[in-house]
């Protein structure tokens, strides 16, 4: 199987805010900031993949700053590493200023995706190799954040969450 890089399943999605997507504070909710997220990053998982793939979970979303009525919003999404069948997939969402056009980070999340077959199997996804220092620093961060799932949920034991317990030496 392939490996691949981040870029290679970068996705863009760029949009305005429009007035039925505001809350009372005419600022963007958050549930449909949420739905963009989670379109932008399906497309990144399943450029990867070259496969079906459904949202597994939704790792951190940071609303950091509001986005208001009118603005440009443009959602970034890459894998940041490729396990066996999921894919975590890293978030960044900008806010372009009106006026000068400069481009502010407002939010950002972690989705995880897995691979599936047409009948609903998962199946294996291609390895990712890093290029740059960000991309490699979201790809060692990513088994830090996989094993800390899987010890919360009870599917491994503290002493294999090798690691986790790096960051605590």
């Amino acid at each position: 199987m392939q490996i691949k890089t981040p870029e290679q399943s970068k996705t863009i999605l760029t949009d305005m805010v429009l007035p039925g997507e505001t809350n009372p504070l005419n600022n963007l909710f958050g549930g449909e900031l949420l739905a963009r997220m989670d379109r932008a990053a399906s497309i990144a998982a399943r450029r990867h993949s070259r496969r079906i793939v459904v949202t597994a979970s939704v790792n951190h979303v940071a609303f950091n700053k509001a986005v208001p009525l009118g603005s440009v919003v443009t959602v970034e999404a890459k894998v940041s590493r490729a396990f066996k069948t999921s894919m975590e997939v890293f978030i960044d969402v900008w806010i372009e200023d009106r006026e000068s056009g400069e481009r502010t980070k407002a939010n950002e999340g972690i989705y995880t995706f897995v691979a599936v077959s047409e009948t609903g199997s998962p199946i294996a996804v291609p390895e990712i190799l890093p290029e740059t220092d960000l991309e490699k620093e979201r790809f060692v961060a990513a088994l830090r954040r996989k094993q800390l799932s899987l010890l919360l949920s009870g599917k491994i034991k503290p002493s294999e969450a090798v690691e986790l317990k790096a960051l605590f030496e």
